[in-house]
């Protein structure tokens, strides 16, 4: 991917750095050269990003181009916002505090130079900054009212950097450049930017760190540079050309806000947010597979009106849903009457709708891994030792789940195969893992999880690292079809 640097006169910049072209604004918005490059990451210095000035057509043409500009457009606009910038800048309340608790004037303004500052002591709050409004160049203005507070935060034009700061900039320049990301012939043979969303210190995560090695080292091999992202890594998306979601998701969570904003920004997103929507909430997900007449174990939506129906119409022990509980958490079995209303209220009074379905015990249930409306992989997941469902959480740490076998597709039966892939359609077209129960050869779809388990040992033993390039190859033919789509557009 070609790094340039876009000035309004080259000499603003006068900065050699290896790999880095410098070309002037006029050149880049009008050279039929750079109109036909198809990956580029643009660096725009121009003097101003005011609306319609020659600055803000660089980043709005970098996009319109597939170049993937900083700043982009979105992010001038928040820079001008004021009440954008308060939101946006809120969780950094603490350390606006700890940063300026000393100094005795009302006023401080902090020059951020490629996310660092000529003081060490506010290289923390630089580089937040910095993440949080990505401009090569920024000027944050703090006041002190009763506690210190950011004002508001600015671009700084490249002709108005005070001379003596030039040595420091110049420095952070070579710095930022020469990270991993942006450094040398080995990233810059790299066609695409990969984000895999994981959380270090979730505890059942979709996959385990073996398998996420996999994914890198497929990402490694079909061209992409990708890189590991937490959640705090939420400003730096549009950095990316595509999101790969190795956490566990839910609406009401990060995850979701993640997908949301990659999705806007125009990455390709997997769990992109419509199938999070859809998987997660298991009220929509039971009206969606009655509707398409998909079987599933009798089902009904209960809310406190037809509470006291639950045992009639399902028996027990029956089987009771949060909308979004995952990972077997949130799925509790109803025993006995006593037990099934002591539930149902406690369920009810966090959500006005919950899930009830019949019990049918089985050894196993299957799980197909769907991608592209297409089946990746087959497993049977074994009910944990002592348990009705595949993860016992309050079991001992040995016995907390099941064995896991992988299976061919020719050893699972076509109707379980047929039910699961109608199932995982109905939501779309990402990465999918539908478990279904065989019952007295019929399959009986029990949920459609996006962001299914991938873990190495278990879902890749039959297709071993192909698993993971299947996964990789996908997203990259989804990008490049975003971007033949733009450039015929």
């Amino acid at each position: 991917m070609r790094k340039i640097v876009v000035v309004d006169n080259p000499k603003d910049w006068g900065v050699t750095i290896e790999d880095v072209e410098v070309v002037d604004v006029q050149n880049y918005l009008t050279g039929s050269s750079y109109t036909e490059i198809k990956n580029a990451r643009i660096f725009n210095l121009c003097r101003s990003y005011k609306y319609q000035s020659a600055g803000y057509y660089v980043s709005l043409l970098a996009e319109a181009r597939g170049h993937k500009p900083i700043p982009s457009v979105t992010t001038m606009q928040d820079l001008k916002t004021p009440t954008i910038v308060r939101a946006i800048t809120v969780e950094l309340e603490d350390l606006i505090k700890k940063n300026l608790s000393s100094l005795r004037s009302k006023t401080f303004t902090l020059s951020i130079y490629f996310g660092q500052n000529v003081a060490t002591k506010y290289e923390k709050l630089s580089k937040q900054l910095h993440d949080l409004f990505q401009a090569p160049l920024l000027r944050a203005h703090f006041v002190k009212k009763d506690e210190w507070v950011l004002q508001c935060i600015s671009p700084i034009p490249i002709n108005e950097v005070p001379e003596h700061h030039w040595k420091y900039l110049v420095r952070f320049a070579k710095a930022y450049f020469s990270r991993h990301r942006f450094s040398g012939a080995r990233i810059s043979r790299k066609i695409y930017d990969l984000a895999i969303l994981v959380d270090p210190n979730e505890k059942e995560p979709p996959s385990n760190k073996k398998a996420i090695q996999h994914f890198l080292d497929a990402a490694d091999a079909l061209g992409f540079y990708a890189e590991l992202i937490t959640r705090e890594d939420y400003r730096r998306l549009a950095e990316f050309d595509a999101l790969f979601i190795r956490e566990t998701t839910s609406v009401n969570h990060h995850t979701y806000k993640f997908a949301r904003k990659a999705h806007a920004d125009g990455l390709v997103v997997i769990d992109d947010p419509v199938s999070i929507l859809r998987c997660t909430n298991k009220v929509y997900l039971a009206e969606l597979l009655a509707k398409a007449k998909v079987a599933t174990p009798k089902t009904m939506i209960i809310h406190r009106d037809n509470k006291l129906q639950v045992e009639k119409e399902l028996g027990l022990p029956c089987v009771l849903k949060k909308p979004d509980s995952s990972f077997s958490q949130g799925v509790v079995k109803a025993k006995d009457t006593e037990g099934l209303q002591e539930v149902l209220d406690e369920m009810l009074s966090d959500s006005e709708l919950i899930i009830g379905q019949e019990f049918i015990p089985t050894d196993f249930d299957w799980r197909i891994g769907v991608l592209d409306k297409q089946p990746l992989y087959a497993c049977k997941y074994y009910m944990a030792k002592g348990h009705w469902q595949i993860y016992n959480w309050e079991g001992k740490k040995q016995d907390t789940e099941g064995d896991v076998e992988t299976v061919p597709f020719e050893q699972v039966p076509f109707f379980v195969l047929h039910t699961a892939l109608k199932a995982a359609n109905l939501i779309g077209n990402g990465l999918y893992g539908v478990d279904v129960k065989e019952i007295n050869g019929k399959a009986y779809v029990i949920e459609v999880n996006d962001n299914p388990s991938i873990d190495a040992g278990c879902e890749d033993r039959i297709l071993k690292k192909e698993l993971y390039q299947s996964v990789l190859k996908s997203i990259k033919r989804r990008i490049d079809n975003n971007k033949n789509i733009r450039s015929d557009e």
